[in-house]
């Protein structure tokens, strides 16, 4: 096991960064560079329980079962693992599960200046490291390049102005 590191700068201020992070719409379009089609189920906020999913060719969902450790709004929040979803069924005993639980995932968003740096520190599987060393950089570049355009347009899209 091994903790990876992973940070970058975005010019838009720490909310709009963390709204863009969390927010289930645009959560699926940065984190589609894990799995295309990644999801959440549950909420960021502190001891709720979280699942982050992958729908299976055969329809059904596999992923991870964590519980928010921690939630600072607009600076840090701290996912705990607990388990794993395979093929649809939560699994917190099999050897796989058992050797992620008490794993975690930090986000710490520093701002200054209306530039924030988002920081990732994440417990990872040696098997694991690399893939995660390949993901975690292209999951930041979209969610830079997410939040900048939302902090460009104020959350006002042209399709949100029509009709």
């Amino acid at each position: 096991m091994q903790t990876q590191h992973y940070e970058i700068t975005v010019h838009a201020p720490a909310e709009v960064v963390w709204e863009t992070m969390l927010d289930d719409a645009t959560y699926r379009l940065w984190a589609g560079a894990f799995y295309p089609g990644s999801y959440f189920e549950g909420s960021w906020l502190q001891g709720s329980e979280i699942l982050f999913l992958g729908d299976n060719e055969d329809g059904t969902a596999s992923g991870m079962v964590g519980v928010i450790a921690e939630h600072r709004p607009h600076e840090f929040v701290s996912i705990e693992y607990r388990g794993q979803i395979v093929n649809g069924i939560e699994d917190t005993t099999s050897d796989d599960a058992r050797a992620i639980a008490g794993t975690h995932e930090n986000y710490t968003f520093t701002e200054a200046d209306g530039v924030t740096t988002v920081s990732v520190d994440i417990d990872v599987d040696d098997q694991y490291a690399e893939m995660f060393a390949e993901m975690w950089p292209r999951a930041l570049l979209a969610l830079r390049d997410l939040s900048e355009a939302e902090a460009h347009t104020r959350g006002q899209h042209p399709v949100d102005q029509e009709g």
